[in-house]
Formats: C-alpha cells, structure tokens, sequence
C-alpha cells in the first residue's frame, strides 16, 4: 500500500512545464468563458503555468495544488478548471470526490479535463494498475473514452456536460447558460449589411440607429423593448422599433438582411437538430432570447422541433450527404469526401453543417485541425491540421483525427515531417471567394495548370511526386510565385 505521501509525489510529477497555454485553458479563451473582470480558479494547477498565462493576458486567476501551492486558497470562482487532474488519481471513490470539491466551487462553469485513451499509445512502458496504468516513472493514468468522460462527469455531478475539445468538458451551474452556449456554437458571424445609399433621416440617427441594427445583424429578428438599451429613444424618434428599421432598411440593401434573416433560421435549425442527441429541452426551459428566436423564425416550437426533426432524420436516408456534397458550392470534392476549410463551415448548406456538427457536438473543437473532410461513402468526418495553410501554397498534412458517426470511433494519425506528406493542391476551392488569400490562391492554380504541372495526379499528392513534377518543369516555388529554376539566385 502505498501512502499519502507517496500518491501526492507521483501524482506530482505528473505536472508537466508548459511554454505554451494548455488545451483546455486554449477552449476558456476560445469560447469567451473569461470576459473583462471574470476570475478563474485553477483547481490542481500543478507548477501554475496556465496561472502564469492568464496573467500576462491581465486576466484575474488563482489557484490551488496538493503539492506545488497547498497553502493558497481554494476559493470560489464564476470559472474553476480542472485541468488534468482526475486522471492522475487510482482511487475511482476519491477521483468523484475531487471532481465534486471542484464543483462545488464554480459559480458558472467548471472546465474538466483528462487524458484520453488514444493518448495511451505514446506510454512506452506501462503495467495495468486498478483502473488505468502505471507508467514507467511509477504514475498512474486513467485514460477514458471521450464519451466514457462525459458519462462518468455526467453521472458524478448529475449534471449534462457539453463537450469542448476531445478530452475537455464544460459543465454549467445554469441550464439556460448552458443552452446559450451550445446554440451560439451554430451562431455564425457576420456583420450587419453596408450602407447602400445615402439617407437623410438614417445619416441624421445613424448613432441611435447602430444598436438596432447591431441586434438585427446579430439575431437576425427585430428585438424586443428589453433587448435594446436605446430602445425608449428609437421610440421617442421614430414611434416604434419597427418604424426605426424600416429607415434601416431604406439606407441598405434589404436583400442583404434577408440573408441575415435566413442565416440565423439555418443556425436556430442546426442548434434545434443537434440538441435531439442530448434531450432537447422544452420550450419554457430554453433562454428568452432563443424563446423569441423561435417564435420569430418558425412561429411555435412544435413547429421548429418538427421542421428540425426532419432534416436531422434525413441525415439517414441513402444519398442525402451525398447529394448534397456533389451540389455544394464550397469546398474540393473529390471521388470519396468533400474537404472544406474551417472558415467555410458556416457556409455549407444546412445538410452538411449538421452531419460536421454531429462529430463537433460529440468531440468539441479540434486543437490545429483547419481542413475538415466530410466522407461520401460512409458516415465519417475527418479533421485535418495543415499549419501552414495560409503561407504555404502546397501544404502539408501534419495530423488527422477520424471520427466514425455510427459507432463514435476515434482515430488519430500523426505524419513524420521525414516522410513523404500528403499535400493540398487548388487551395482556393477550400475556402470561401471572402477569405483574404483567395485570389492569392486562385491565381497561383491558374498559372500551375498553364504549366501543365497538374496533368498527372497520380503523382502530385506526396511531397516528393510534387517536387520531382517541378524539378521536371524546370520551375521552383517561392511563397506563391512559380519561378523559372534557370533563373534562381541562390
């Protein structure tokens, strides 16, 4: 038996340096958990690098280890996170234990994350013990299935955690807060539509005007008096809020807005399909705002369920994801999948938004992944990380993680830098024509095909076929400009 001591020396070497913030923090910061004056309470911070992080971000934090900060205190705070602990204890009774301590010090949201199975392949050596493992330096290491973590935090703090990353949870104190976020996930950007023409009355407001149609822009409805702070002044100007945007409307492209109209119905569509996997909640539980956005969009939510019900089951019937892919306007296709960038997600039609948001929802965010791989021929979906897509006009593929839609099966693969890479050929089919580098891109596919350096595709997909096809042309690639090799200045 080993004693107190010892378990909270191993468990402390467990702490790794980090030069960089960890995964789960990278999410806090991703998804806007931390706005201006939020604090964060790091519960098990090991040697407080992500501490460190966060306070040359002038974001308030603190924190509390067993081993490195035992005297500080353990307090409450809106975002406690809980990075990396529970993995680290052998006792299945005191990892709940430490699990609910954590919780019961987050007033909004509480950040859990452990170590997940596909992690277990890069252990060397290592012994089976209780649980999980014993490595080679003598520590244990409960890996989890992605889904096994969400039960086994589900069924510990009787609450729904929603996925952030693979091996990162978030677990809200509020339902409504929880629903918010899950349904802004599926909440494109954009900004509200230019002005088109000049308007007397619009110019002589356009200050009072802004809030409006910065709602509008976002929510895709008029608001209601509560929701706007300038709303009695709209009023008092124009007698309505109506009345306000229809001078809006006068002084843009009112098209334009039906756009927004109808994105926000796609995004409001998507949220309502997806929820059904975790029990979508009733009407009277959702945020007032997403209560309106409802009424708004499909009249009554037995309509919108129903409407949303439908194309989540379509998702099942022979051809619909392929159909569908072969009709995208965005994206490569290629005889088996439809790769799209991230940027373009929210672009696709409303079919493959929700067969991606079917892996999104069960994985979270893919750390690196910026090419996403939507499958033709069998329920998958692939995230594939090119980190030098923007600069590099053949990337290279570093890493890919597979997810299979039927069984939740989790693939990772790493490529060696060493090795011959798959690259990416065409970079602007991926994007959208608004991503900045899409001319840039456009024009270098123009002047590769003029060379012919495209005709034999069997060759061009590794990194060496690409060079040796250039070699062969005499050409040579600096950033994205083909150059003439008998013209290189070494």
């Amino acid at each position: 038996m080993r004693s107190a001591n010892e378990h909270l020396e191993n468990r402390a070497r467990t702490a790794i340096g980090r030069a960089e913030p960890s995964r789960p923090l990278k999410c806090i910061l991703a998804d806007g958990l931390l706005p201006s004056g939020t604090h964060l309470f790091d519960y098990g911070c090991g040697r407080g690098d992500d501490l460190r992080h966060l306070s040359m971000l002038g974001i308030d934090a603190s924190g509390w280890d067993p081993v490195h900060r035992p005297e500080a205190e353990r307090r409450r705070a809106p975002v406690v996170n809980i990075s990396y602990v529970v993995n680290v204890i052998e006792n299945p009774a005191e990892r709940q234990e430490t699990l609910r301590k954590a919780w019961a010090l987050a007033e909004q949201v509480l950040v859990v994350s452990a170590r997940l199975t596909l992690e277990a392949r890069s252990l060397r050596e290592s012994t089976g013990h209780e649980d999980g493992l014993l490595t080679s330096r003598g520590t244990f290491q409960k890996f989890f299935e992605q889904q096994e973590l969400r039960h086994w935090i589900d069924q510990t703090l009787q609450a729904s955690a929603v996925p952030a990353a693979p091996g990162v949870f978030y677990v809200f104190r509020n339902e409504e807060a929880r629903t918010q976020f899950i349904a802004s996930r599926y909440r494109r950007r954009t900004a509200a539509p230019r002005l088109s023409r000049s308007a007397e009355l619009f110019t002589k407001h356009e200050e009072q005007l802004a809030p409006l149609m910065a709602f509008v822009g976002e929510r895709g409805r008029l608001p209601f008096e509560d929701e706007l702070p300038n709303a009695a002044q709209l009023i008092d100007i124009f007698g309505s809020i109506r009345k306000a945007f229809r001078v809006v409307l006068y002084a843009t492209e009112s098209a334009d807005w039906d756009v927004v109209t109808d994105e926000r119905h796609q995004d409001l569509l998507i949220y309502l399909a997806l929820a059904q996997f975790e029990g979508r909640p009733p009407f009277g539980r959702l945020p007032l705002v997403l209560q309106r956005d409802v009424k708004a969009f499909f009249g009554n939510y037995k309509k919108a369920c129903a409407e949303a019900d439908e194309v989540l089951f379509s998702l099942g019937q022979p051809d619909v994801v392929e159909t569908a892919c072969q009709l995208s306007k965005l994206g490569k296709l290629t005889p088996n999948a439809l790769y799209v960038h991230e940027s373009a997600l929210t672009a696709l039609s409303p079919i493959l938004r929700l067969y991606e948001g079917c892996a999104r929802g069960y994985l979270g965010r893919i750390e690196g992944a910026n090419i996403i791989k939507l499958h033709r021929g069998e329920p998958k979906i692939s995230y594939l990380s090119y980190p030098d897509f923007a600069d590099d006009p053949h990337p290279a593929l570093a890493s890919a993680l597979t997810v299979q839609l039927q069984t939740f099966r989790v693939k990772t693969r790493k490529y060696d830098p060493d090795r011959n890479r798959p690259i990416l050929h065409r970079k602007e089919l991926f994007v959208a024509e608004d991503y900045p580098q899409f001319a840039k891109f456009a024009r270098l596919t123009r002047i590769e095909e003029s060379k012919g350096l495209f005709e034999d595709t069997s060759r061009i997909g590794l990194e060496q076929g690409w060079q040796d096809v250039l070699s062969e042309k005499g050409l040579y690639l600096k950033g994205h400009r083909l150059l003439s090799a008998g013209n290189r200045v070494e």
